[in-house]
């Protein structure tokens, strides 16, 4: 068989069902948000009823057409079937290798001609003197020295030109307390382990190495570190020092124990890391016992509610109870920002990058200097925002340069994303299927909402937009999203992509509709988002490269390849590139009933939106925190055997370990059996 010949075989599919995610991950990661009326009860106005009239043009003109003469000539972000040609030569680089065929196995499975290995573990050593990971007598003393849980985000910070040496940055989103403790009672949970699920949190820095062979090892370091709930913040940026951040413990306002709920992030052009505080709603108690209405109505719109905690942290700690500390909930919600070339440092919350719920943050640096951060709310119907810096960066990875652009997030304009599609509201039926342009798209504009003390929004102060980020937004007129999660610059065509994962609600009695950017009603796949940003002005195009799910629906779209050729891709979460700029997507809660995986996409030329599944991951698990490197890929396993009815007790997954082990959330590295590139054959 010749490799094009090889190329036309239609990828494999399993059948339907609902979404994998299981209720017991919903509990324990978001505090079932999905379960609860989703907290954005503005009535902004949906696209139908912000669409420019371009209309007239129609009859003349394609979308692509009419958008590029609206933008000065400029490429159009999409394309159709007719547009792109078949393939003429090989797979892109980066992009050939046999595509992974759907799956359920307990078992993390990789493209042919590929090996892979466990890297590092929950409960493996990060610090000297670390002990041995016992499940059945986890401390938190012993938690505080070893690899937490629930690995999300992961990245590579370089500590040489060749690249073998490394520091790998790991979060740990969150804590599955019935899965991590034989015995367990929710109802009733012991202080140690509560103790122990705090140590669990937050993040790790391990020093790695390349070995024979194209795996990582973990190197004894100086540099090795854990972050967890308990570790002291500094509160940066216009809000430090706020009323609203001020508890008992901290009159000043400006010093927090811990990072919680820690989903993406991404390496700074500088060398730091930055972190998203994504679901921290969960962990408060008290709620109900608000009864201030400003303050009820601020919670309710953050996600607070109920008397108690699901993991009843409020017995041991009186600052996890919101009836005697209502601030300490504004703590959590912001962009985290540590330097893992000094592990004794401070680590920084970003004040000024607005409070909600961060997937994570991406930051790229404009033709002037400035830097941009670009980060999404990762809830239903909420936005996306970016964040443009007033300095500029100082080059150079020296510690005098990295301290400077440090202090870059701290002072700038936060602005919050409105899109305007281009099709008619009739063709927005609300099926996923392409309007007769052939496209979804359109144009945006970033509503300014706050620069430093200024606000910019009537009747908010600067302080108030910086802590309640997400009422700002609902009074200037975002539009509302489907989940936006993942969002990163592309470092080869400077465009911004961003995962929408899934919004069940959309157009439910009582929600907004489908419009152009979110065509779908119950929308349990999800779609990827292309952005043509005028980086630090407030104007942009978009586009939406994939519409996911079985490529048979007639309500999906692969950027306009042949669809009969591509693998069915379901629930986009996290999205890396590689050198050549191709996409890599990681997915959360597969709703085509196989095992979540990773995979890459063209972004140009003939081959764009050639999706191809490069692994699996086990049962019950979740890809996240995607790294590709010329020729490693790494990969965070995160909560594998995480089933219904499946606990410490009953494992509903053995990996890595096998035999009787627990599961144990993991990084995995994977490279190519010869030692060559990832995708070039």
């Amino acid at each position: 068989m010749s490799p094009n010949d090889r190329r036309v075989v239609p990828l494999p599919l399993l059948s339907h069902r609902p979404a994998s995610r299981s209720s017991v991950t919903c509990t324990y990661r978001c505090g079932n948000a999905c379960a609860h009326d989703a907290p954005n009860t503005s009535d902004n106005s949906c696209f139908g009823d912000v669409v420019e009239s371009v209309l007239s043009r129609r009859t003349a003109l394609k979308a692509g057409g009419a958008l590029a003469l609206a933008l000065g000539g400029a490429t159009a972000l999409t394309g159709t079937a007719a547009d792109v040609p078949a393939p003429q030569r090989g797979a892109v680089p980066g992009t050939d290798f046999t595509a992974v065929a759907p799956n359920t196995e307990d078992r993390v499975v990789t493209a042919e001609g590929y090996q892979h290995q466990v890297v590092i573990r929950w409960g493996d050593p990060v610090l000297p003197g670390a002990p041995e990971f016992d499940p059945a007598n986890q401390t938190a003393e012993a938690q505080e020295q070893q690899f937490g849980y629930n690995n999300d985000f992961a990245e590579l910070v370089p500590l040489d030109s060749a690249g073998r040496r490394n520091l790998l940055v790991v979060n740990h989103e969150y804590t599955t307390e019935s899965h991590m403790f034989p015995g367990y009672d929710e109802d009733d949970p012991t202080e140690e382990q509560v103790r122990t699920a705090w140590a669990a949190h937050g993040l790790s820095v391990v020093e790695v190495e390349r070995v024979r062979g194209g795996g990582l090892r973990v190197r004894p370091s100086r540099y090795n570190r854990r972050i967890t709930a308990t570790t002291p913040f500094e509160l940066r940026g216009p809000a430090a020092g706020s009323d609203h951040l001020k508890t008992s413990a901290d009159p000043t306002g400006t010093r927090v124990l811990g990072t919680l709920g820690n989903c993406a992030g991404s390496l700074t052009p500088w060398g730091t890391v930055l972190s998203g505080e994504e679901n921290v709603d969960q962990y408060f108690a008290g709620a109900d016992a608000v009864t201030d209405p400003v303050a009820q109505e601020r919670l309710a719109r953050y996600g607070f509610s109920g008397s108690s905690s699901t993991r009843k942290w409020e017995r041991f700690d009186r600052r996890w109870d919101l009836a005697r500390e209502p601030n300490e909930a504004n703590r959590f919600g912001w962009v985290v920002e540590i330097d893992p070339h000094d592990p004794s440092s401070t680590p920084v919350k970003h004040t000024a990058l607005g409070r909600f719920k961060h997937e994570g943050a991406a930051v790229q640096v404009a033709e002037d200097g400035r830097v941009v951060a670009y980060s999404g709310d990762d809830e239903r119907f909420d936005y996306l925002y970016k964040f443009v810096s007033r300095g500029t960066v100082k080059r150079g990875q020296s510690a005098h340069a990295r301290r400077h652009n440090m202090t870059l997030l701290d002072d700038g304009t936060l602005y919050v994303a409105k899109f305007t599609g281009n099709s008619p509201d009739s063709e927005i039926d609300g099926t996923g299927r392409l309007p007769s342009d052939g496209a979804f798209d359109g144009t945006g504009e970033w509503i300014p909402l706050a620069s430093g003390d200024e606000s910019f929004v009537p009747g908010f102060t600067a302080e108030e937009v910086y802590v309640f980020t997400r009422l700002a937004a609902d009074a200037v007129g975002a539009t509302k999203m489907d989940r936006p999660e993942d969002i990163q610059p592309n470092p080869v065509n400077g465009r911004i992509y961003c995962a929408l994962t899934n919004n069940s609600d959309r157009g439910a009695s009582g929600s907004a509709g489908p419009d152009e950017a979110n065509p779908r009603v119950g929308n349990k796949h999800g779609h990827v988002l292309e952005i043509d940003d005028d980086a630090t002005g407030t104007t942009f195009r978009w586009g939406l490269l994939l519409v996911c799910g079985d490529p048979d629906d007639p309500g999906t779209f692969f950027a306009g390849f042949d669809k009969s050729r591509v693998s069915p891709i379901s629930c986009p979460d996290n999205v890396a590139f590689d050198r050549h700029g191709n996409l890599w997507i990681s997915t959360d809660g597969n709703a085509l009933g196989s095992n979540d995986g990773l995979f890459a996409v063209p972004v140009a030329g003939p081959e764009r939106g050639f999706v191809k599944q490069f692994l699996t991951v086990p049962t019950g698990a979740e890809t996240c925190g995607p790294v590709v490197r010329d020729d490693l890929v790494t990969v965070c396993v995160q909560h594998p055997g995480e089933l219904d009815g499946a606990s410490a007790d009953h494992p509903a997954s053995h990996w890595p370990d096998g035999g009787a082990s627990l599961p144990r959330p993991s990084v995995v590295a994977v490279w190519r059996e010869d030692g060559g590139e990832i995708g070039r054959r």
